[in-house]
């Protein structure tokens, strides 16, 4: 059976032969063979295969790329995979050889038609290879020297071969620059990890490799006596370190550009991680870069991935410093799935610095008793998290990402521990870490550690990644306490999911104690969770169509010339409101017909992150125009609209973030609530799991109704059911208009704190209604129009505090005589006592100033003047002074 990935083939190839060892001294041998690769648009690339010999009699099957004018230009030695060959990097020799690269790549001892034992990149087998290839082209007219013998060079691979691109600018200095991929910093660390037996990928390695016998002796029996005690000894780790690149971590002192897969149990982030700590501290520069996929399958972005390699080397060896090479730390993240063709969209997220795995942590409180669980005999059934090998683009990595749980932990093998509800979303960017308090029957505890997202009512368990942290606790029987460090993630957990912390004894990648034992864990804290906030997502990548469409926009434009129309093109986005909800700029919109007479005109405000915004007006004010033109449904006459710094025009994609309910929405009688909601989310084209339709069904309140045909809905149900639908995948922008009407007292109540609620997470909400009691007490800020223009903007707190009708809090209750003579002094209009002192309105000239100092003469005992006033005295206020 081939459990190989079908994109990772060329990158592990499984371990043909996990482990081996040989000296070498490369020696030139054997003659050449040319071959020459062109299309139409590049240089024709010439390939020449060769054999080198080893003075030990191993043979290296090598293949030299090169392309162009004659002339020196930097080498790049390209290695392999696991258990490929030399084949498996020739697409992308060809391509650097094109972009003005001398391409060396080779097969590695034992892979291909090379011959030897797998030594695991001995430092004096695999390793000492890299170096008198750098010998070999260093004698080659078309590279170019830093030095007598020392050509400028750069070494890439991935699994296998990113170690030897680490290993070989560890033990080698004329290497400029590297580019590992998916791989390890130490081997002994990633299989066995905390002290435990990664039993299923390692025998996955020596079986498919074709047993022990193609790996260096000390490395199979190294293996067997393991596998067998089902726990690493001393001597193991040892053999496994000096092979590792942390051996010589600290003579690693090129720019490396570090590419680590999310999906990947093999090689999990926190090997790059120790990677980057380890060569920056060196003083070199590190760039990292997460992607989706990994030894457990997903998208590699080889494209991208490559670009990004061919730009490192040309910063770092053609010394090119217009070359972009990319954010000091990027991370691939899932935006949802494009309605075009299905496809799932991945967006980029980066930062100006890598954030390391622990950047700032927040504390997830836990609850739980203390919890008693089972290590069963022979450690069977074991748990499962994830299946090495079998990933693939189906993999469980990837259904996990996709909000499917497929992990399974066995009742009374498993102790857990829950949060309550998020108040917000959580992005998870690093190592959640734990402490617990551990006691075993036996001497020796082997836990895994493993953190679930739950959705609400604790349906759709998902771990994320399909990783689990392993750790064997010693000296257990005494009981200790010990913090476990779980595998690093990228992980959006939404607002209303719970995040359980489960201890498991078993797991089916794992060598656990065959011994019976029963475990006793509880809680010695919280659950830390780092969030990384310096890195940002990008926007969401334009649709396919954006690519063919200038063509279609020419042919438009002549159509359009030739009729005499004119259309003006959408304005590009602007940056410095990537993180503005909305910003309106000198609107205006006549009515149809006419050519003066305005529905809106010169409107502008900007509304951020985290505001309910109350828009206020009289009927004809131009509200609904307004928020019409802002949804994209009518385009404006003069002026612009920008959603998170994107123009809106009808149909823009920025306009997937918002949610709205303008003038009611319109559903299908004959079906049901729920019914609606789902056919309405199936036409958007995104996945179910975005639409969060659980929490949508239950701030609409409707229970049993929703399996009900809307037709027999009241006025308030439909009007509930609409809010739902505005809510659906909680877009970042909620946009309701009159989203009261029909909805009794205790359902306005409900609909108040939701919009609270939901603009607290960091959305935003705009509103539009006649109620103003409401208004007031669910806004954080508020646009008055009248007539189409804008009368004020600003907080609530500045707009109802504004008026002419002041609070003065008195330390003794006032008299009615003192009262009469306030209200006969200049400037006062009216006063009138009340329980805390007087309310004093003034006339047209009368300050606060002035009315304090009446008030001091008249010895009236003043301890407080404030702003009294209704928003509604304010809006009236406001809308009969507008012009």
């Amino acid at each position: 059976m081939d459990l190989r990935l079908p994109r990772v083939r060329g990158l592990l190839r499984g371990p043909r032969r996990l482990l081996a060892a040989a000296a070498a001294v490369v020696v030139l041998a054997g003659a050449g063979t040319w071959t020459a690769v062109a299309d139409d648009d590049a240089p024709a690339v010439h390939r020449t295969d060769r054999v080198m010999t080893v003075d030990d009699g191993v043979r290296l099957d090598t293949s030299y790329f090169t392309a162009g004018p004659a002339g020196r230009r930097p080498a790049v030695l390209l290695a392999h995979g696991f258990g490929g060959s030399k084949a498996d990097v020739r697409e992308q020799a060809e391509s650097l050889a094109g972009d003005g690269y001398a391409v060396l790549t080779w097969s590695a001892r034992g892979f291909g038609r090379s011959t030897g034992k797998i030594g695991l990149n001995d430092p004096d087998g695999e390793v000492a290879d890299v170096s008198r290839l750098l010998d070999w082209l260093a004698a080659q007219p078309q590279v170019r020297l830093d030095g007598k013998g020392d050509p400028r060079v750069g070494v890439a691979g991935a699994s296998y071969g990113g170690a030897v691109a680490l290993l070989s600018a560890g033990y080698d200095d004329r290497v400029d620059a590297i580019a590992p991929a998916i791989t390890y910093w130490n081997l002994a660390d990633a299989l066995f990890p905390n002290g435990v037996f990664k039993k299923l990928w390692a025998g996955i390695f020596v079986n498919s490799g074709g047993g022990c016998r193609e790996f260096e002796d000390r490395l199979c029996r190294m293996y067997d006596r393991v596998a067998e005690s089902g726990r690493p000894d001393p001597e193991a780790r040892s053999l496994l370190e000096a092979r590792s690149p942390s051996a010589v971590g600290d003579r690693i002192k090129v720019p490396t550009l570090l590419v680590q897969g999310q999906t990947d149990s093999l090689f999990p982030l926190g090997q790059a991680d120790a990677a980057a700590k380890a060569i920056r501290a060196n003083g070199a520069p590190v760039d990292v870069d997460w992607i989706a996929g990994g030894h457990d399958g997903g998208d590699m972005e080889t494209d991208r991935v490559h670009s990004r390699v061919r730009q490192w080397f040309d910063r770092h060896l053609k010394d090119d410093k217009g070359a972009g090479t990319g954010p000091a730390f990027r991370v691939t993240r899932t935006g949802g799935v494009d309605s075009t063709d299905g496809e799932a969209q991945l967006r980029g997220a980066s930062a100006d610095r890598y954030p390391g795995l622990d950047n700032g942590r927040r504390t997830i409180a836990l609850d739980g008793r203390e919890q008693r669980f089972d290590n069963p005999a022979g450690a069977s059934p074991p748990a499962v998290s994830a299946l090495p090998g079998l990933g693939g683009s189906g993999g469980l990595a990837q259904l996990s990402s996709l909000g499917v749980g497929v992990s399974l932990d066995f009742p009374g093998q498993h102790a857990r521990f829950e949060s309550a509800p998020l108040r917000d979303d959580l992005r998870i960017t690093g190592s959640p870490t734990v402490t617990v308090h551990v006691r075993s029957t036996r001497d020796d505890a082997v836990l895994f550690a493993k953190v679930y997202d739950v959705g609400p009512g604790g349906t759709g368990q998902v771990l994320p990644a399909q990783l689990v942290a392993p750790v064997r606790v010693e000296d257990a029987k005494a009981g200790k306490d010990v913090t476990i460090t779980l595998p690093a993630i990228d992980h959006e957990v939404e607002k209303g999911h719970r995040l359980r912390l489960v201890l498991a004894s078993t797991d089916l990648g794992y060598a656990s104690p065959a011994a019976p034992a029963t475990y006793t864990v509880s809680l010695e804290g919280g659950l830390r969770v780092p969030t990384a906030p310096g890195v940002t997502t990008a926007a969401a990548p334009l649709p396919a169509w954006v690519w063919w469409l200038p063509v279609a926009g020419a042919a438009t434009a002549l159509a359009l010339l030739l009729t005499g129309r004119r259309r003006t093109a959408t304005p590009a986005p602007d940056p410095a409101l990537a993180d503005v909800p909305l910003e309106i700029t000198g609107l205006g919109k006549r009515y149809a017909g006419s050519a003066d007479r305005y529905a809106v005109r010169e409107l502008s405000f900007r509304v951020e992150k985290g505001q309910v915004l109350g828009l206020l007006g009289p009927n004809g004010a131009g509200k609904t125009t307004t928020l019409r033109m802002l949804m994209g449904l009518i385009r404006p006459d003069a002026g612009e609209i920008r959603v998170f710094g994107h123009a809106v025009r009808p149909g823009a994609p920025v306009l997937s973030r918002v949610g709205a309910f303008v003038e009611g929405a319109g559903f299908l009688p004959h079906l049901s609530g729920r019914e609606n909601l789902e056919l309405y989310w199936r036409a958007t084209g995104r996945p179910p799991e975005d639409a969060h339709l659980d929490e949508a069904l239950e701030i609409a309140g409707l229970g049993d109704a929703l399996a009900r045909a809307v037709r027999t809905y009241s006025q308030g149900m439909r009007q509930r059911l609409a809010l739902a639908q505005a809510m659906l995948g909680l877009p970042d922008l909620l946009i309701l208009d009159e989203p009261t009407n029909g909805l009794d007292p205790p359902q306005i109540r409900e609909m108040r704190e939701v919009m609270i609620r939901y603009a607290a997470g960091g959305r935003t909400v705009i509103v539009s209604s006649h109620l103003l009691s409401e208004v007031e007490q669910s806004c954080t800020h508020l646009v008055v129009m009248d007539r189409g223009r804008l009368v004020q903007a600003g907080p609530v707190g500045e707009i109802v505090g504004s008026g002419d009708t002041l609070l003065v809090g008195t330390a003794t209750p006032v008299e009615e005589p003192v009262a009469e003579k306030v209200a006969a002094l200049p400037g006062v209009a009216s006063a009138v006592r009340t329980d805390d002192g007087l309310l004093v309105r003034l006339d047209a000239g009368g300050t606060a100033s002035r009315l304090v100092a009446e008030l001091v003469r008249l010895e009236v005992p003043v301890s407080s003047v404030g702003p009294h006033r209704r928003l509604e005295d304010a809006f009236l206020t406001l809308i009969g002074g507008s012009a």
